[in-house]
């Protein structure tokens, strides 16, 4: 890496140390990967069926399919504070605890954790998906079901991401200057 991109890389993430570039793209790459599922989930609130079986619609599938969609995105989004000064020091607009360092750790064990989580449920999804083990598959008509396949799909990238993201940051914090 050149003087000049690591000077680039330092002042617009403003952390201690240069966030390498493929971390910048994982990190815009992770909610990108979740958001084809919260978009697919949408019309299912709204009670369209996908080909499959209708169910009849309570009143409570919107919000919670907004919800979860939001909540999905909003974790997601946790992931730049990986390659951000956030993630590294608490806000100044925080009370009592704006401008304290964040020991590596306090990011790292939940980062870790929820990557693995993701990495669980990804295998899952593989069972799922492929029938492996007699289990049903999706409830979609065909056409429907190689989307739905698509969209979950793309979603199972996230904890690999995840974890490399971590491992970067790990990299980045933990390791001497130098």
């Amino acid at each position: 890496m050149s003087t000049n991109t690591l000077r680039t890389a330092v002042e617009s993430s403003g952390t201690e140390r240069p966030v390498p570039p493929w971390a910048e793209r994982v990190a815009h790459l992770i909610p990108l990967v979740g958001l084809p599922v919260c978009l697919w989930r949408l019309p299912i609130g709204f009670g369209y069926p996908m080909g499959g079986e209708s169910t009849p619609s309570a009143w409570w599938h919107i919000p919670y399919v907004v919800g979860l969609s939001l909540l999905t995105e909003a974790f997601a989004l946790l992931g730049f504070g990986l390659v951000r000064r956030w993630g590294e020091v608490v806000p100044g607009w925080v009370p009592r605890l704006g401008g304290r360092r964040i020991p590596p750790f306090a990011a790292i064990v939940p980062a870790t954790a929820g990557g693995l989580l993701l990495l669980g449920l990804m295998a899952n999804w593989f069972f799922t998906a492929f029938r492996i083990g007699g289990s049903p598959g999706f409830p979609y008509a065909p056409g429907w079901d190689a989307l739905a396949m698509t969209v979950s799909g793309l979603l199972t990238l996230w904890g690999p991401l995840l974890l490399a993201l971590t491992y970067g940051y790990h990299r980045r914090r933990c390791r001497p200057a130098g």
